[in-house]
């Protein structure tokens, strides 16, 4: 693996490379970098694939030149972009991109499909495009709130649960060896993601007429095991009736990438593929 570092308007982003072959550029998501993917990015690169990952902007180790503030989809688009064109300037490259990640990614389709080879975006919490869309606008209103009166404890408390109350069905156990380096990481993102992430991205409105326009790069993932967490997969299969994309199931549940990364990469590279 080779690190290097990319000055973009108003950050330095951190990103990494590995492999050969066809570049297959991976946007992490939530409170995750570019670690999130170490469990399947060398399987990936055995696949063919040249696989680069990054930092995202004002996380871990991609700071920003000034101070923290809201964070924009349109400029981690740009920054999305401009990793494409330091890795991949002769040509459109494979895209995928995991939850917030997933938000980036769509973005950068549908304002620059000429740079995209085939994009897969797996759970996009676009909980806008929902049939009704407040009770998850409000949860995470209420997230961040409890993050800013009562501290991180309380507020992922609230965050791993429904709006409703419940418990999701699924129960995480032990952090995948591969993941545990970034760990320590993830614990000082989450404020940030909590703070001005979540709420600005979720809230977003994509950019619908793009993503018909390249419908047929775009395939969105919903994870096997997410079936009752519907900010999750609601967005995929409603982007997918508005735009005759198409969806594919992966293993695992929002982060299946980090608890089956085998089974992941390989329908990842399928899907490419088709």
């Amino acid at each position: 693996m080779k690190a290097g570092t990319l000055k973009v308007a108003g950050a330095t982003l951190r990103y990494e490379t590995r492999g050969s072959g066809p570049v297959l550029l991976l946007i992490p998501g939530g409170a995750g970098d570019a670690g999130l993917f170490e469990g399947m990015a060398d399987l990936l690169a055995d696949a063919g694939h040249t696989v680069v990952s990054y930092d995202q902007r004002g996380l871990s180790r991609s700071p920003l030149d000034g101070p923290l503030g809201d964070q924009r989809v349109a400029e981690w688009r740009e920054d999305a972009l401009a990793v494409l064109d330091a890795v991949s300037p002769d040509g459109p490259a494979y895209v995928f991109g995991s939850s917030s990640g997933g938000i980036v990614a769509l973005a950068l389709l549908a304002a620059r499909p000429d740079r995209v080879r085939r994009l897969v975006a797996h759970e996009p919490p676009l909980v806008e495009l929902l049939d009704d869309p407040a009770p998850y606008r409000d949860h995470f209103a209420e997230v961040r709130e409890l993050h800013r009166t009562r501290g991180l404890g309380p507020a992922m408390a609230r965050f791993s649960e429904t709006p409703d109350g419940r418990k999701p069905e699924r129960q995480h156990g032990e952090l995948p060896a591969s993941i545990r380096p970034m760990a320590s990481r993830m614990a000082a993102n989450m404020p940030v993601f909590l703070e001005h992430v979540l709420c600005p991205f979720s809230s977003s409105a994509p950019d619908l007429d793009g993503l018909r326009a390249a419908a047929g790069k775009l395939v969105l993932g919903v994870g096997r095991e997410s079936a009752d967490q519907e900010a999750l997969v609601g967005p995929s299969r409603r982007i997918a009736e508005l735009t005759g994309a198409e969806t594919i199931a992966f293993p695992g549940g929002h982060v299946g990438c980090v608890e089956h990364p085998a089974e992941f990469a390989e329908v990842l590279v399928s899907a490419m593929r088709r």
